[in-house]
C-alpha cells in the first residue's frame, strides 16, 4: 500500500525505536512507550518481544543497536512514480506551487489514463489563475476562520454580493467542480467556485460574528427499483455520497430511500431520471411533481 498509515506504522515504530537506540541504550520500558505512541494496541505484544529476543537483529541485549546512523524511510521508485502522477493533475496547483523534485521520474499514470463515466463536461477550469487565487484565499480563510466578501453570479446570470464565513470546500467528481460551504448574510450556503467573480477579505464586524450557517434542510425520496442491467449497482454508485437504505421486496425489486439536503434536490432529480423505467418514485408527492415537471419541460423542448 502506497503511503499506508496501516502498514507503514510498523516500520515507522521500529524506526523511532532505532533512532532512540542510536543515541543511547534503549530500555524495555522506553520501547513500550514508543510502541504505544506510534503503533496499534496489539503491537505491544509483538514488536518488543521480536526486538528483545533478537528475531529482528536490530537491537542488542543491552539496548544498543549495531546501526550507526539514524534510520530513514526513503521513498521507493513506485512511490515516486505515484507522486509524479499526482503532480501531473491540474488540481494540484490549487493547493500551492508544489515541487516534488521528480524531474527524472516517469509518472505511474497520466490524467488522460483516468476515465470517469457519467461526468459532466462543463467542469471548472483548474488552470485559470483567478480560480487558483480564489481557491487559495478561501483555503486560508477557512484555516484562519476569517470572513470574505464575494461577488458571484447566480443561476439567472445576475451579479450578487455577500459576506461569507467559509467552513469547508467540497469537490464533486461527477460535476468536476469545487463548492464553497459557509454561512452567508444574503445568498445560500453553497457557492460554486467557478461562479465567483471577485473575492477579498473583509472586516469581522459584530454582525458577521452573529452569522451562522443555516441548518441543513433534510429531505428524502423513496423509490422502487427493478434490478435490470445492473441497475441496483449503478444506483448505489450514483448515490454513494448520500445517506441511503435499501430493502429487498422480491427477487428483482428493491425499495430504496435516499436522504439529501434541499440544495441537492435538482441534482437528485436529474440522477433519478437517468435510470428511466427501472426506477419509480413513490414518495413524497413533492418529488414526484418535480419529476413530472421536468419530463414535461423536456417534452416541450422535443428532447
Amino acid at each position: 500500500m502506497l503511503f499506508s498509515e496501516l502498514y507503514g506504522a510498523y516500520y515507522n515504530t521500529v524506526a523511532a525505536i532505532l533512532k532512540e537506540a542510536v543515541k543511547r541504550p534503549v530500555s524495555e520500558r522506553k520501547i513500550r512507550e514508543i510502541v504505544q505512541r506510534h503503533a496499534f494496541d496489539e503491537s505491544i505484544v509483538t514488536i518488543p518481544d521480536a526486538l528483545k529476543e533478537q528475531r529482528w537483529q536490530l537491537l542488542k541485549a543491552d539496548g544498543t543497536t549495531p546501526i550507526q546512523h539514524t534510520p530513514g524511510m526513503p521513498l521507493t521508485t513506485l512511490q515516486k512514480q505515484w507522486l509524479k502522477a499526482v503532480s501531473c493533475d491540474p488540481r494540484i496547483r490549487l493547493f500551492g506551487d508544489v515541487d516534488f523534485g521528480l524531474e527524472n521520474i516517469e509518472p505511474l499514470f497520466l490524467p488522460s489514463d483516468v476515465i470517469v463515466f457519467d461526468k459532466y463536461t462543463d467542469g471548472d477550469d483548474f488552470t485559470d489563475e483567478t480560480y487558483i487565487r480564489n481557491f487559495r484565499m478561501i483555503g486560508k480563510a477557512i484555516k484562519e476562520k476569517t470572513p470574505l466578501r464575494i461577488e458571484t453570479k447566480n443561476r439567472k446570470g445576475e451579479t450578487v454580493s455577500a459576506n461569507i464565513l467559509p467552513q469547508f470546500l467540497e469537490y464533486s467528481e461527477k460535476d468536476d467542480k469545487f463548492r464553497l460551504i459557509g454561512a452567508t448574510d444574503v445568498i445560500g450556503n453553497t457557492i460554486n467556485l467557478g461562479r465567483i467573480l471577485r473575492l477579498e477579505p473583509c472586516e469581522i464586524s459584530m454582525e458577521m460574528r452573529r452569522i451562522k450557517r443555516n441548518a441543513p434542510r433534510p429531505r428524502k425520496v423513496i423509490f422502487e427499483l427493478t434490478n435490470e442491467r445492473k441497475a441496483l449497482e449503478r444506483v448505489l454508485l450514483h448515490f454513494t455520497h448520500f445517506e441511503k437504505t435499501a430493502e429487498r421486496m422480491d427477487n428483482n425489486k428493491y425499495r430504496i430511500t435516499v436522504h439529501y439536503e434541499k440544495e441537492d434536490e435538482t441534482e437528485v432529480v436529474i440522477r433519478m431520471l437517468s435510470f428511466g423505467p427501472m426506477v419509480r418514485v413513490v414518495a413524497p408527492q413533492h418529488f414526484i411533481d418535480l419529476i413530472v415537471k421536468r419530463l414535461k419541460e423536456q417534452q416541450s423542448c422535443e428532447i
